[in-house]
């Protein structure tokens, strides 16, 4: 490389480095105004479970999706745009985002057991530090008939993860509720009950009662609805009434176009469920607006996973694939605001220990994730960011993929054991190029063209799974091309 070309580089790089550190103070305390008293922001995290990171307009990828509250974080904050989750089934996820720990770490690798109540989590850090941790909606981490989804009732007090203050809440809601009626469950176990009123703007309504409070400390509040995922008796997601009848000729995802599933039948239904999360998401901001919290409080959108419509297997996640895998991650409020596409390659194990930092609280020494914070304001730190993230599956397979910015490669016991959390020998069972194939359609596994490719990446992903705990296992090469 010339003189000339480095030192434009290293122009370049200095020049993007204070653009962004002068967008975006290096801590949330930074942003405080002259004179204003240092307070800890305030953190809500509001969930919407099995919610497409696609469907959200500011990603550029649907023109039917009705999402204007969310684009309008992405307009004032981070939008991290390349988040995926490290377990992409609904317990298993949440296990991960709060402990940031693997699932075969947690205790919870499947749907059903309860989180281990050793772990420390993000709301029993937080509130080492003086928050308070409440929480709103479906919980999914006590212990329960796997075939039920969990436990149906009420969640004992030890096993709410250290959210510790306001309980407002059921294990399975998908159990416990329907789209129009239904039972939680406060922290006293006494049951709080509604009926003809769709179940986003009930949970949102909790949610604003919360916030129209007095709030002695900084507080963290996590909403987690339930929306868009199926209403599993239905067997598909229910939208409000008269919405779907908006969306009948609605956008087909190009992954969903090529493949049989159940998408045909139920988009309008998911789109309408989508556009009611949405509202919800504005009602909550307005509510901060109103009650002068918006300027302190970090304001998370995420997912726990996606959704494929039983277009690679038979139900709706549970798959290596991005409509299983990629969901939402928007961070909008003190540390970071301006707005900022942030392209590195984000775990869900990464969201709590990104928090933690950013409202200046230690991070725990067992934690596995990243604090992603130093992305929104560091050149450098994004050069460096390692883009990999271990995804494990269960339940629909014993299976393991390792997933970079270009490749997707997944490995399978083919046993067909999925009694167990982890195999001793593994077989090459998919393998993607993002690149070319961002749909997912071509499986490269077996080809001998990109047999070193393959080596490499199997070599990393044994890497991975040894930091997850897991011991080193057998990973056996595709023979054939499928």
């Amino acid at each position: 490389m010339s003189d000339n070309m480095e030192s434009r580089r290293s122009f370049l790089k200095a020049s993007v480095a204070a653009a962004v550190a002068a967008a975006v103070p290096a801590t949330a305390e930074a942003q405080a105004k002259p004179g204003a008293p240092r307070t800890k922001p305030n953190i809500i995290v509001y969930l919407s479970d099995q919610f497409r990171w696609d469907f959200v307009g500011a990603n550029g990828r649907n023109n039917s999706t009705h999402t204007p509250n969310i684009d309008a974080l992405a307009s004032r904050g981070k939008n991290f745009t390349h988040t995926v989750t490290n377990q992409p089934v609904c317990a298993p996820a949440r296990s991960v985002l709060f402990t940031s720990r693997y699932a075969t770490e947690t205790g919870v690798w499947h749907n059903g057991p309860a989180l281990d109540k050793s772990l420390p989590t993000l709301a029993t850090e937080l509130r080492k530090s003086g928050y308070t941790s409440n929480y709103i909606g479906k919980w999914h981490l006590a212990l329960g008939d796997p075939k039920q989804g969990g436990s149906t009732g009420p969640v004992k007090a030890e096993d709410r993860g250290g959210f510790l203050d306001l309980w407002e809440g059921s294990n399975a809601l998908e159990h416990s509720t329907h789209p129009y009626e239904g039972t939680i469950w406060d922290r006293d176990n006494n049951p709080i009950n509604f009926k003809d009123q769709y179940r986003v703007d009930f949970l949102t309504d909790r949610a604003e009662r919360f916030l129209r409070q007095k709030q002695e400390k900084p507080f963290f509040l996590f909403i987690s609805q339930l929306e868009p995922h199926q209403q599993n008796d239905l067997h598909r997601p229910i939208a409000p009434k008269g919405a779907a009848a908006r969306f009948v000729n609605c956008t087909a995802p190009e992954d969903l176009r090529a493949l049989p599933g159940t998408w045909q039948d139920q988009l309008p239904d998911y789109y309408g469920c989508i556009e009611a999360i949405d509202a919800s998401v504005g009602r909550v901001r307005r509510v901060l607006e109103e009650e002068h919290l918006a300027e302190n409080t970090i304001f998370v959108f995420i997912s726990d996973h996606g959704c494929h419509f039983m277009t690679r297997n038979t139900e709706y996640k549970r798959s290596t694939h991005n409509s299983s895998i990629r969901v939402p991650l928007i961070i909008d409020g003190p540390g970071f605001r301006g707005a900022q596409q942030i392209p590195e390659l984000v775990g869900l194990i990464d969201v709590a220990p990104t928090l933690l930092e950013a409202a200046g609280v230690p991070v725990p020494p067992t934690w596995k994730g990243r604090s992603a914070f130093p992305l929104v304001n560091s050149y450098e730190a994004r050069e460096k960011w390692e883009n990999q993230q271990l995804i494990q599956i269960s339940e629909s397979m014993t299976g393991r993929a390792i997933r970079t910015k270009d490749w997707t490669y997944c490995v399978a016991d083919l046993s067909g054991d999925t009694k167990k959390p982890a195999a001793a020998s593994y077989h090459e069972y998919q393998f993607y190029d993002q690149r070319a194939d961002p749909n997912e359609l071509v499986n490269l596994a077996g080809r001998a063209e990109y047999r070193a490719k393959a080596d490499e990446l199997q070599a990393q992903l044994k890497k991975l799974m040894v930091a997850a705990g897991e011991p080193e296992p057998e990973i056996v090469p595709a023979k054939l091309y499928p």
